[in-house]
């Protein structure tokens, strides 16, 4: 199974990530004033980058699902706080809309699950 994670808990940060049974198989993240702005480029382009094979069409409005390098993932997980109220939204709205289109199950986590008690 391929996990897409997502990370927008920082307004300004955006962190995005492939997983393969629990395992990070590759990981991206960038710093911009406007993380809203950076985020589907990131997924593309650590899809191309674990897929090196496999070349992402330029897209002015939207990510090109039928690419078969979007093919690989079988669900997204999302970080849903605690963060930023805008991060969290866009990376929720972009999670949900790639899951519908991809037609792949998205599920949330939140950062009290990464903790060690």
């Amino acid at each position: 199974m391929m996990i897409l994670h997502i990370n927008t808990k920082d307004q300004k940060v955006v962190e995005v990530s492939l997983k393969k049974d629990g395992e990070v198989m590759a990981s991206l993240s960038q710093e911009n004033e406007y993380g809203s702005q950076v985020l589907l480029p990131l997924i593309e382009k650590l899809l191309q980058t674990y897929t090196p094979g496999v070349q992402v069409q330029k897209q002015t409005r939207s990510a090109n699902c039928a690419n078969s390098n979007w093919k690989i993932l079988t669900g997204i997980e999302v970080e849903t706080g605690p963060g930023s109220f805008t991060g969290l939204r866009v990376g929720v709205s972009v999670a949900n809309a790639l899951g519908l289109s991809l037609g792949i199950p998205v599920n949330s986590k939140k950062i009290e699950d990464n903790l060690v008690y």
